[in-house]
C-alpha cells in the first residue's frame, strides 16, 4: 500500500474545488482521492438546475478511480467553505470500493485544521456489500 500524502492530498482537493460547477450554490467542494496503488484521482461538485443530477465531488472523483479500474483507496480528502462530511449517497459510494478508508474533512483555506481521520465504515456503520 503507498504511504499517505496529505500535503499532497489537500493540495490537489483545494485545486478540484477551484473548478467546481456551482452557479446554485455557490459553495464550492472538492475532493482526491489516495488508491492503494499510490495514485491519486480529484473531482469537484457539478450541479445541475435540477438538483438530483448534481453530482458530489467524491462521486466524481470516484468515478475516475472506477474508469481506471483502480477500485481500492486507502485516503480520501473532502475540502468545501465549511468543512462538512461526506453526503450519505456518497458514503455508501465510496463504501463500495474502501470500507476501510480514512477520511478527512478540511477546509478550502489551507490556515484552518483539519479533521480527521474518520473510517467510512464509522461514517456508514452499516452499508451495502455486494454480500448483501
Amino acid at each position: 500500500m503507498a504511504t499517505t500524502n496529505l500535503d499532497e492530498l489537500f493540495r490537489i482537493a483545494r485545486d478540484a474545488a477551484s473548478r467546481a460547477y456551482n452557479p446554485y450554490s455557490h459553495f464550492a467542494v472538492g475532493c482526491a482521492i489516495q488508491s492503494s496503488s499510490g495514485k491519486f484521482y480529484a473531482g469537484c461538485n457539478i450541479e445541475n438546475a435540477s438538483f438530483g443530477v448534481t453530482l458530489c465531488a467524491e462521486r466524481v472523483a470516484g468515478s475516475r478511480a472506477v474508469f481506471d479500474r483502480d477500485l481500492a483507496w486507502h485516503t480520501i480528502v473532502v475540502v468545501s467553505p465549511q468543512a462538512v462530511s461526506c453526503c450519505g449517497i456518497c458514503r455508501q459510494f465510496i463504501h463500495e470500493f474502501a470500507p476501510g478508508a480514512e477520511v478527512w474533512v478540511g477546509f478550502l483555506d489551507p490556515q484552518k485544521p483539519m479533521h480527521g481521520p474518520t473510517k467510512i465504515r464509522d461514517l456508514l456503520p452499516s452499508g451495502m456489500t455486494l454480500n448483501h
